[in-house]
């Protein structure tokens, strides 16, 4: 576990992560110069958006990453450390799991495509460990478009999920 520790506080310090509100820590790498202009975007976004948004981010067994949703499709990239579990539940209610990891003939993938607007929420799945990944965002990421979800309000909309709702949710 010292080791384990060691390379937690090394990624955070060496990438200077932030918390995240979801759960784990990250740092923006990329937000591309250019804009999309507000009129050019569906309704649902406020304000023009970056082509596009790149972040790490670091995920630790002693936490989760609660469920959330962007307005923007998210392609997860793994890097190291443990595979990670990530739960997507569809607009239409059905739920996913997939894990994202290095063991690809184990049917892990490198990467991963989380649509616009599913919840989703993710953890390590190796005990005492970390994940690092990478997550692109297109259009541009902004908070605005973020959405953290309430387990009550979750539950009450996929009521046949309250399991795993409930254990990706912190209120």
């Amino acid at each position: 576990m010292g080791d384990t520790k060691n390379r937690i506080l090394f990624l955070t310090e060496k990438l200077a992560l932030s918390p995240h509100p979801e759960g784990g820590f990250y740092k923006e790498t990329y937000r591309s110069k250019e804009t999309i202009d507000e009129n050019c975007l569906p309704p649902a976004y406020t304000g023009s958006r970056d082509f596009a948004t790149s972040i790490y981010f670091l995920l630790t067994s002693d936490s989760f990453s609660a469920f959330h949703k962007i307005s923007q499709d998210e392609v997860w990239h793994f890097y190291e450390g443990s595979p990670v579990e990530l739960h997507i539940i569809s607009l239409d209610g059905k739920h996913k799991k997939q894990i994202i990891g290095p063991n690809i003939s184990e049917g892990e993938v490198y990467q991963l495509v989380v649509p616009q607007n599913n919840w989703f929420a993710s953890k390590v799945m190796e005990p005492e460990s970390y994940s690092l990944v990478g997550c692109t965002a297109a259009p541009g990421f902004d908070f605005a478009d973020f959405t953290m979800a309430e387990r009550n309000e979750l539950t009450d909309q996929f009521p046949h999920h309250e399991k795993i709702i409930t254990a990706f949710t912190r209120v």
